[in-house]
């Protein structure tokens, strides 16, 4: 079993910045890549970016300029610094995790951070 902790949310003003943290811990995993994802209010779980074991990074169009996803593999960390922040991007913040065992892979999602942009 995988646990998956994010960390870094809050409030910040527009055009402000945050970094979010990502840490998995547990035993016997091997991780294949790590991402995040983000839900508004009365909208559907989005994917922001993620990025693999080779740090190959992936990001949606309307965060790619403004936000940067790395990794720590020693630590099983995935950060995601986000830049000049609007009020779109108000949500909670998931850190999902994939694992890879052999042929099986599985998927681990984190209890979400908090993101509020607001004056």
């Amino acid at each position: 079993q995988v646990q998956v902790v994010e960390s870094g949310g809050g409030l910040v003003q527009p055009g402000g910045s945050l970094r979010l943290s990502c840490a998995a811990s547990g035993t016997g995993f091997s991780i294949y890549a790590m991402g995040w994802y983000r839900q508004a209010p009365g909208k559907q779980r989005e994917f922001i970016a993620d990025i693999n074991s080779r740090d190959q990074p992936s990001y949606t169009a309307s965060v790619k300029d403004r936000f940067t996803i790395s990794r720590d593999n020693a630590e099983n960390t995935v950060y995601l610094r986000m830049n000049r922040l609007t009020p779109e991007d108000t949500a909670i913040y998931y850190c999902k995790v994939v694992t890879v065992t052999g042929a099986r892979m599985d998927e681990y999602w984190g209890q979400g951070t908090q993101v509020t942009v607001s004056s």
